[in-house]
């Protein structure tokens, strides 16, 4: 990943906040504090680290407000309540995700890729949970199967905050593969969580061939005022690990557990970390369906900074 400290310009470009209409009347004051930054090394460094955690932050909304949730009804909800926890949580994201719309603090493209990947994530749990990989051990009107409505939204909010982030972050990309080899490794890792309970599972393979696919491909993305690169593989990793703690914080709250949980919790096996990464190579190519990347031209690409 580039460290560089960005080259303050005096040009302004346009704000990546000023996409979300509730954000636009902050865009001015943001330019103002990064003017007043950008007079010293230490605090343009400061500053454009602020940045990357507040635009993280906004990306993870969706998926922190689901997460508050949980805590919240594992701590506080009456067990005694006529609304299950379940349904509560449940008809609570619906009105998040409805609240989000309205306010403009979500598009409906990212809405799009959470309703899509609400089917995906449901239709796979309805499945797992039937082949006891885990368990919701508490009742719901709202449900599937075994499978409360809510776990949709869960699985979403990774569709969520890479929809955010590629918005907030204006990504760019060179070497990116075409989208239809994209499209046939994310359909083939879908079926591969089916058909490893019957067949031998292909995870390692999959994952080999994620990385031979995606093994030149690089995210630019603009923080500040300069576009900074990393490998698309160690973004993957790197949300693949928070993914896996959110998940810790998830069978935490008994939402939902697995077989090794049932009587007392314990972390999530490191296993899982296998699992996640291929989830989320899914969930990347349901993102760039609807956002379709496009490589740089290379006279682009030569003006942005390298490692």
């Amino acid at each position: 990943m580039d460290q560089r400290v960005p080259e303050v310009s005096a040009s302004r470009p346009a704000s990546a906040a000023s996409r979300w209409g509730v954000l636009r009347p902050f865009v001015k004051f943001e330019q103002r504090l990064g003017e007043r930054a950008a007079r010293s090394r230490t605090g343009a460094i400061a500053y454009e680290f602020l940045r990357f955690g507040v635009k993280q932050g906004w990306a993870c909304l969706f998926g922190a407000i689901m997460l508050a949730l949980l805590m919240a009804t594992h701590l506080w909800y009456p067990k005694t309540a006529l609304l299950a926890r379940y349904d509560f949580l449940f008809l609570s994201a619906v009105a998040v995700q409805a609240l989000m719309l309205a306010g403009r603090l979500e598009t409906f493209e990212e809405a799009k890729v959470i309703f899509i990947y609400h089917i995906v994530g449901t239709v796979m749990e309805v499945f797992k949970t039937a082949a006891g990989s885990w368990i919701y051990p508490e009742e719901a009107f709202f449900r599937i199967g075994g499978v409360p409505l809510f776990t949709g939204f869960m699985y979403a909010s990774v569709g969520s905050f890479i929809a955010r982030c590629w918005r907030l972050c204006d990504f760019k990309f060179t070497g990116h593969p075409p989208l239809w080899p994209v499209m046939a490794l994310a359909l083939a890792i879908y079926i591969n969580f089916f058909s490893h309970h019957y067949i031998a599972d292909t995870r390692w393979l999959l994952i080999a061939a994620s990385c031979a696919l995606f093994s030149r491909t690089w995210i630019y993305y603009k923080v500040w005022r300069q576009y900074r690169r990393m490998p698309l593989l160690i973004a993957c990793s790197l949300t693949t690990l928070f993914i896996w703690l959110a998940e810790n914080i998830g069978t935490y709250t008994r939402a939902w557990v697995y077989p090794s949980q049932m009587q007392a919790w314990s972390l999530v096996s490191f296993s899982k970390l296998s699992s996640w990464f291929m989830l989320l190579i899914v969930s990347y190519a349901l993102v760039a369906l609807v956002a379709r990347p496009e490589n740089m031209p290379s006279e682009e690409a030569d003006q942005m900074p390298s490692n």
